[in-house]
């Protein structure tokens, strides 16, 4: 069984991280093109503008946040497929840049595209 894990952008790339996709919409501060191992960079699945703002990464919002982005992830479901097609090859490793850890659209991101491959999120990280 093949993992969607995920990882902020800042730590080490590691052989077990399989394809590595940035899911921001903004490139990381202080992050250099270079620095960062990335296989493809995936702005069209990260939240809107509009949604980031408003979540703005308060956790009081985490359950709200999640119920929207899904909508706009189902609103354009093409986004997705590249992901869901790499994780039928192998590992992939979603990089976010967020601090919190526990909240973020990575963490919201591998939940919906674990529900869509019809299994339960495997965690590893």
């Amino acid at each position: 069984m093949t993992l969607i894990q995920i990882k902020r952008v800042y730590e080490p790339a590691t052989k077990e991280d399989g394809a590595r996709f940035l899911v921001e919409r903004l490139w990381p501060r202080g992050m250099k093109k270079e620095a960062l191992q990335v296989d493809a960079w995936c702005k069209n699945v990260a939240p809107s503008h509009d949604l980031r703002r408003w979540f703005n990464h308060d956790p009081v919002k985490w359950k709200e946040f999640q119920r929207r982005y899904w909508a706009e992830l189902a609103d354009n479901s093409e986004a997705c497929q590249p992901l869901l097609d790499a994780a039928k090859q192998g590992n992939i490793t979603l990089l976010y840049s967020a601090h919190d850890t526990e909240h973020n659209n990575a963490i919201s991101l591998r939940s919906y595209l674990e529900r869509l491959r019809g299994k339960k999120a495997t965690r590893r990280d």
